[in-house]
């Protein structure tokens, strides 16, 4: 591997000061991670992302710029990342540096225009703490509340439970500050006019679609130093009073809360049901949570997580248990909701309404689920989203698969057999977790009102041993054979296979140009590539943003005409 000369080094260190830049081989190896998890499961975990040239952690947007133009002048590959969540946040060059967001941590609340002007490192869990005082909330992603703010909206998804009423990531982006990969800085919708971060489209640059889309770059098209993000009423106190002890905490909120399990006869009851909850407004959040352990153990494993006493061990006793057993058939389809009431009036309106779509659809609440400690549980739990260790809890190892996101009425029809093909794997093989087949989990919406589901199956695996890790990617693969047949699109577990190799590097042009010259649509990708030559001339962010050269697109024309 080539180092950077000591000069170069210097000029990095002349930046941000001594005490903000190392190259220890320590600390080097540290910001280092396998290339798996984050719809990216790899097999079998014997590569690692490569050890970057240097770790740098600014502190200002000026010295993010000059970061960023000296990457530019050496030609040196830079990725920022705040959480480190996921792969997706870690270089994938040997001459590369790698940005540690941590000292940008700053926020501040507009309560009167409702909006958040946030830095980087700012925590779902922080600004949602200060929002609540003055009566305001954030839609919190589902990867959950220890999450970047600006990462989810800015660069990747962002939807979760309260998308139902307060749209997706997307939806909430307002103006942003924004350094662009050639290291200018441009200051996007009403801040780029001078007029404040209330809009994110005019009057200033309407670029929104560039920075953001749909899905997000994953970082790699510069990085924002900050913007301002929606936020939206709270009709609770100004913090969210809890009871209990670890790790079955309960919120003690007001009687204008309330959370329900709602279940349904069948998959078209439930497409109609929640249909209906789309059309009507009344869901503070809606969300598919406690069937990410597995249809068979769900009830048990919810016993387990509000009693302090108990452990996995007690799964077997508990699934024999008559009263769970009956209670968890009951369940088999169903989703958490809350509604909150602005006023006494307003939340008997949505508990009628609530009620008369039960009746409609054929659907009823969980009687074991309105005991409550569980429906403060669930408040606590869905509201504040700071559960996330839970999602490692059953093998050390999970990931989200099929990822069907399609509107309701299409994932709901299919639900049955993709369980029914997880669970064939399930019984026939030992290396994913055997919790009945269904284990999908996710939002009844991707945006704000409803429409596409947002649903992924939790697989559990051991990601310390090697045929566990390597069968989980056989089953992806054979999943994704599903998906190919049923016209579903790209399994969740490979959303990112073409955006780093499995050795962790990233992909070459040459080597995205093989991939994306085979999509039915290759046009897309073509067009992404002249985005990036304009935003990203010298290409040192990184292959999560897929790109097919011109040369190659003529190439295939050519080829076309020959035809």
């Amino acid at each position: 591997m080539t180092l950077v000369k000591e000069e170069i080094y210097q000029a990095f260190e002349d930046v941000v000061g001594k005490r903000n830049i190392s190259r220890d081989a320590a600390i080097l190896e540290s910001y280092r991670v396998i290339p798996c998890q984050s719809s990216d499961h790899r097999g079998p975990y014997l590569q690692k992302t490569p050890v970057p040239q240097m770790v740098i952690i600014p502190e200002t947007t000026e010295e993010v710029q000059a970061i960023v133009r000296l990457c530019n002048k050496y030609g040196i590959q830079f990725k920022a990342s705040t959480t480190f969540w996921s792969v997706a946040g870690y270089i994938g060059g040997d001459y590369a540096v790698q940005l540690d967001m941590r000292r940008m941590k700053n926020f501040e609340i507009d309560s009167k225009n409702q909006i958040a002007v946030i830095e980087p490192y700012v925590i779902a869990a922080a600004l949602q703490a200060e929002a609540m005082k003055v009566g305001l909330n954030i839609n919190i992603p589902g990867v959950g509340c220890s999450s970047s703010v600006v990462a989810s909206t800015s660069s990747w998804v962002g939807f979760g439970p309260t998308s139902i009423s307060m749209g997706c990531a997307s939806e909430n982006l307002l103006g942003a500050e924004w350094v662009l990969p050639n290291g200018e800085i441009l200051r996007t919708g009403s801040l780029g006019a001078g007029s404040g971060w209330f809009c994110g489209e005019g009057p200033g640059p309407s670029t929104r679609g560039i920075l953001r889309g749909k899905q997000g770059t994953a970082g790699s098209f510069g990085i924002c130093t900050r913007m301002a993000v929606r936020l939206h009423p709270w009709p609770g106190p100004t913090f969210i009073p809890t009871r209990g002890t670890v790790p079955a905490y309960k919120a003690d909120l007001p009687d204008n809360f309330k959370s329900y399990t709602l279940c349904f006869p069948t998959w078209d009851a439930y497409a109609d049901g929640v249909n209906r909850l789309h059309q009507n407004d009344i869901l503070y959040l809606g969300h598919r949570q406690f069937t990410m352990f597995g249809r068979d153990i769900k009830t048990a494993m919810i016993m387990i997580l509000n009693d302090p006493d108990k452990q996995l061990a007690d799964i077997p006793a508990l699934c024999e248990d008559p009263y769970l057993k009956e209670q968890n058939e009951k369940m088999k389809i169903d989703i958490q909701v809350i509604i909150a009431g602005e006023t006494k009036r307003d939340t008997e309106y949505k508990e009628k309404a609530l009620n008369k779509i039960l009746e409609l659809s054929g659907g009823w609440k969980s009687e074991l689920m309105m005991d409550k400690d569980l429906t403060d549980y669930v408040l606590l739990y869905l509201i504040r989203l700071g559960h996330k260790n839970l999602n490692f809890v059953m093998c050390g190892g999970y990931e989200g698969n099929f990822g069907l996101s399609p509107n309701v009425f299409v994932s709901s029809s299919v639900m049955e057999e993709a369980s029914a093909l997880k669970k064939k794997w399930e019984d026939e093989h030992d290396y994913i977790a055997a919790v009945g087949g269904d284990s999908d989990m996710g939002s009844i919406c991707t945006m704000g009102g409803g429409g596409t589901t947002g649903w992924e199956f939790f697989t559990h695996f051991d990601s310390h041993e090697k045929e566990s890790v390597e069968g989980t990617a056989d089953f992806f693969n054979a999943t994704q054979d599903w998906m190919t047949e049923k016209k579903l699109g790209t399994d969740m577990g490979k959303w990112n296979q073409s955006a780093r190799r499995p050795d962790g590097y990233f992909y070459t042009q040459e080597e995205q140009d093989e991939m994306f010259s085979k999509l039915p649509q290759p046009l897309v990708t073509a067009y992404q590539y002249k985005v990036r030559e304009a935003f990203n001339p010298n290409d040192l962010s990184g292959s999560y943003y897929r790109t097919l050269s011109t040369k190659k697109l003529e190439e295939i024309s050519r080829s076309e005409e020959l035809k």
